[in-house]
Protein backbone atom coordinates (compact mmCIF):
# COMPACT_ATOMS: atom_id res chain seq x y z
CA UNK A 1 0.00 0.00 0.00
CA UNK A 2 1.34 3.42 -0.95
CA UNK A 3 2.11 5.92 1.80
CA UNK A 4 -0.72 8.37 1.13
CA UNK A 5 -2.32 10.26 4.00
CA UNK A 6 -5.25 12.55 3.26
CA UNK A 7 -6.34 14.92 6.02
CA UNK A 8 -9.43 17.02 6.61
CA UNK A 9 -8.61 20.67 7.36
CA UNK A 10 -11.20 22.35 9.60
CA UNK A 11 -11.48 20.70 12.99
CA UNK A 12 -8.69 18.24 12.18
CA UNK A 13 -5.49 20.07 11.23
CA UNK A 14 -6.70 23.57 12.10
CA UNK A 15 -9.02 25.09 14.70
CA UNK A 16 -11.68 26.75 12.55
CA UNK A 17 -14.02 27.63 15.41
CA UNK A 18 -11.56 29.80 17.28
CA UNK A 19 -10.48 31.47 14.04
CA UNK A 20 -14.11 32.08 13.07
CA UNK A 21 -14.78 33.91 16.33
CA UNK A 22 -11.78 36.18 15.82
CA UNK A 23 -12.45 36.78 12.11
CA UNK A 24 -16.11 37.68 12.59
CA UNK A 25 -15.28 40.02 15.46
CA UNK A 26 -12.58 41.68 13.36
CA UNK A 27 -14.83 42.03 10.32
CA UNK A 28 -17.64 43.57 12.34
CA UNK A 29 -15.29 46.01 14.04
CA UNK A 30 -13.68 47.05 10.76
CA UNK A 31 -17.03 47.70 9.08
CA UNK A 32 -18.90 49.01 12.13
CA UNK A 33 -21.54 46.28 12.02
CA UNK A 34 -24.21 46.26 14.70
CA UNK A 35 -24.62 43.37 17.14
CA UNK A 36 -27.46 41.81 15.14
CA UNK A 37 -25.29 41.57 12.03
CA UNK A 38 -22.49 39.98 14.05
CA UNK A 39 -24.87 37.40 15.51
CA UNK A 40 -26.26 36.70 12.03
CA UNK A 41 -22.74 36.03 10.75
CA UNK A 42 -21.85 33.73 13.63
CA UNK A 43 -24.98 31.68 12.97
CA UNK A 44 -24.73 31.55 9.18
CA UNK A 45 -21.00 30.81 9.08
CA UNK A 46 -21.02 28.26 11.89
CA UNK A 47 -20.40 25.26 9.63
CA UNK A 48 -18.91 26.82 6.50
CA UNK A 49 -18.67 30.12 4.64
CA UNK A 50 -19.09 31.03 0.97
CA UNK A 51 -19.24 34.28 -0.96
CA UNK A 52 -23.02 33.80 -1.20
CA UNK A 53 -23.29 34.24 2.57
CA UNK A 54 -21.89 37.75 2.22
CA UNK A 55 -24.25 38.56 -0.63
CA UNK A 56 -27.11 37.66 1.70
CA UNK A 57 -25.53 39.67 4.51
CA UNK A 58 -25.57 42.77 2.29
CA UNK A 59 -29.18 42.16 1.37
CA UNK A 60 -30.43 41.48 4.90
CA UNK A 61 -28.72 44.48 6.47
CA UNK A 62 -28.59 46.88 3.53
CA UNK A 63 -24.82 47.24 3.56
CA UNK A 64 -22.88 49.52 1.20
CA UNK A 65 -19.70 47.46 0.99
CA UNK A 66 -19.57 45.12 -2.01
CA UNK A 67 -19.96 41.37 -1.64
CA UNK A 68 -16.49 40.86 -3.11
CA UNK A 69 -14.88 43.24 -0.61
CA UNK A 70 -16.68 41.69 2.37
CA UNK A 71 -15.70 38.20 1.30
CA UNK A 72 -12.06 39.15 0.71
CA UNK A 73 -11.87 40.86 4.09
CA UNK A 74 -13.25 37.72 5.72
CA UNK A 75 -10.82 35.47 3.85
CA UNK A 76 -7.87 37.64 4.90
CA UNK A 77 -9.02 37.73 8.52
CA UNK A 78 -9.51 33.95 8.64
CA UNK A 79 -6.07 33.38 7.13
CA UNK A 80 -4.58 35.54 9.88
CA UNK A 81 -6.64 34.04 12.71
CA UNK A 82 -6.47 30.33 11.91
CA UNK A 83 -3.72 28.27 13.52
CA UNK A 84 -2.20 24.82 13.37
CA UNK A 85 -0.41 23.63 16.51
CA UNK A 86 3.39 23.32 16.25
CA UNK A 87 3.29 19.64 17.18
CA UNK A 88 0.93 18.96 14.26
CA UNK A 89 3.18 20.81 11.83
CA UNK A 90 6.15 18.88 13.17
CA UNK A 91 4.30 15.57 12.80
CA UNK A 92 3.45 16.27 9.17
CA UNK A 93 7.03 17.29 8.45
CA UNK A 94 8.25 14.00 9.91
CA UNK A 95 5.71 12.08 7.81
CA UNK A 96 7.03 13.72 4.66
CA UNK A 97 10.57 12.92 5.72
CA UNK A 98 9.45 9.28 6.03
CA UNK A 99 8.32 9.34 2.37
CA UNK A 100 4.62 9.85 3.01
CA UNK A 101 2.55 11.78 0.47
CA UNK A 102 0.24 14.21 2.26
CA UNK A 103 -2.95 15.75 0.91
CA UNK A 104 -5.84 17.81 2.23
CA UNK A 105 -9.46 17.02 1.34
CA UNK A 106 -11.73 19.80 2.55
CA UNK A 107 -15.26 21.06 2.16
CA UNK A 108 -15.20 24.80 1.50
CA UNK A 109 -14.47 27.47 -1.07
CA UNK A 110 -11.08 27.01 -2.68
CA UNK A 111 -9.79 30.52 -2.02
CA UNK A 112 -10.48 30.57 1.70
CA UNK A 113 -9.26 27.01 2.30
CA UNK A 114 -5.99 27.69 0.50
CA UNK A 115 -5.62 30.96 2.42
CA UNK A 116 -5.94 28.96 5.64
CA UNK A 117 -3.32 26.49 4.48
CA UNK A 118 -0.94 29.35 3.73
CA UNK A 119 -1.72 31.16 6.96
CA UNK A 120 -1.09 28.12 9.15
CA UNK A 121 2.13 27.05 7.44
CA UNK A 122 0.47 23.84 6.23
CA UNK A 123 0.81 24.74 2.55
CA UNK A 124 4.52 23.93 2.52
CA UNK A 125 3.92 20.50 4.08
CA UNK A 126 1.32 19.08 1.72
CA UNK A 127 1.58 17.69 -1.78
CA UNK A 128 -1.93 18.55 -2.96
CA UNK A 129 -5.30 19.91 -1.91
CA UNK A 130 -8.85 19.34 -3.12
CA UNK A 131 -11.52 21.76 -1.89
CA UNK A 132 -15.21 21.16 -2.52
CA UNK A 133 -15.46 24.54 -4.23
CA UNK A 134 -13.05 23.31 -6.91
CA UNK A 135 -15.66 20.95 -8.35
CA UNK A 136 -18.84 22.07 -6.56
CA UNK A 137 -19.01 18.68 -4.89
CA UNK A 138 -18.59 17.86 -1.22
CA UNK A 139 -17.30 15.02 0.89
CA UNK A 140 -18.26 12.17 1.00
CA UNK A 141 -18.32 12.30 -2.82
CA UNK A 142 -15.58 9.96 -4.04
CA UNK A 143 -14.64 12.38 -6.82
CA UNK A 144 -13.21 14.85 -4.30
CA UNK A 145 -10.94 12.14 -2.89
CA UNK A 146 -9.89 11.17 -6.42
CA UNK A 147 -9.05 14.80 -7.19
CA UNK A 148 -7.02 15.05 -4.00
CA UNK A 149 -4.98 11.97 -4.81
CA UNK A 150 -4.38 13.16 -8.37
CA UNK A 151 -3.19 16.55 -7.13
CA UNK A 152 -0.78 14.72 -4.87
CA UNK A 153 0.61 12.93 -7.91
CA UNK A 154 -0.68 9.48 -6.94
CA UNK A 155 -3.65 7.24 -7.68
CA UNK A 156 -6.49 6.63 -5.27
CA UNK A 157 -6.60 3.07 -6.61
CA UNK A 158 -3.32 2.34 -4.82
CA UNK A 159 -4.86 2.97 -1.40
CA UNK A 160 -3.96 5.12 1.56
CA UNK A 161 -5.51 6.75 4.62
CA UNK A 162 -8.11 9.42 5.39
CA UNK A 163 -7.98 11.30 8.70
CA UNK A 164 -10.82 13.56 9.81
CA UNK A 165 -13.40 14.53 12.42
CA UNK A 166 -16.59 14.24 10.35
CA UNK A 167 -18.06 10.73 10.53
CA UNK A 168 -20.01 10.83 7.26
CA UNK A 169 -17.84 13.15 5.20
CA UNK A 170 -14.37 12.02 6.24
CA UNK A 171 -14.80 8.46 7.45
CA UNK A 172 -17.77 7.43 5.33
CA UNK A 173 -16.23 9.16 2.33
CA UNK A 174 -12.87 7.58 3.03
CA UNK A 175 -14.44 4.11 3.13
CA UNK A 176 -16.21 4.75 -0.17
CA UNK A 177 -12.91 5.86 -1.67
CA UNK A 178 -11.24 2.60 -0.64
CA UNK A 179 -9.09 4.21 2.06
CA UNK A 180 -8.31 3.15 5.60
CA UNK A 181 -9.65 5.69 8.06
CA UNK A 182 -8.81 7.40 11.34
CA UNK A 183 -11.60 9.28 13.10
CA UNK A 184 -10.84 12.24 15.33
CA UNK A 185 -13.46 11.75 18.02
CA UNK A 186 -15.87 14.57 18.84
CA UNK A 187 -19.07 14.57 16.80
CA UNK A 188 -21.85 12.01 17.39
CA UNK A 189 -21.40 8.82 15.38
CA UNK A 190 -24.38 8.14 13.05
CA UNK A 191 -26.21 4.85 13.20
CA UNK A 192 -25.38 2.47 10.37
CA UNK A 193 -22.07 4.05 9.40
CA UNK A 194 -19.17 1.55 9.18
CA UNK A 195 -16.64 2.03 11.96
CA UNK A 196 -13.35 3.78 11.37
CA UNK A 197 -10.22 1.64 11.41
CA UNK A 198 -8.88 3.72 14.31
CA UNK A 199 -10.38 6.28 16.69
CA UNK A 200 -8.22 8.98 18.32
CA UNK A 201 -8.66 12.07 20.48
CA UNK A 202 -6.02 14.21 18.76
CA UNK A 203 -4.65 14.41 15.24
CA UNK A 204 -1.14 13.85 16.60
CA UNK A 205 -2.32 10.40 17.70
CA UNK A 206 -3.39 9.74 14.11
CA UNK A 207 0.06 10.74 12.89
CA UNK A 208 1.57 8.29 15.39
CA UNK A 209 -0.61 5.52 13.93
CA UNK A 210 0.57 6.37 10.42
CA UNK A 211 4.19 6.14 11.57
CA UNK A 212 3.45 2.69 12.99
CA UNK A 213 2.20 1.66 9.55
CA UNK A 214 5.54 2.74 8.08
CA UNK A 215 7.49 0.31 10.24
Amino acid sequence: MQRLALFDLDGTLADRQSALNDAVAGLCKAHGFAADAEQWLRTELADRATVDDFARLREVFGLEASTADLWQDYVDLMATAVACRPEVLDGLARLRAAAWTIGVITNGAGDIQRAKLAGTGLASLIDGVAASGDLEIRKPDRRLFELGATRCGVSLADGGWMVGDNPAGDIGGGHQAGLRTIWLRGRPWPDGLPAAHHVVDDVTDAITILFAETE
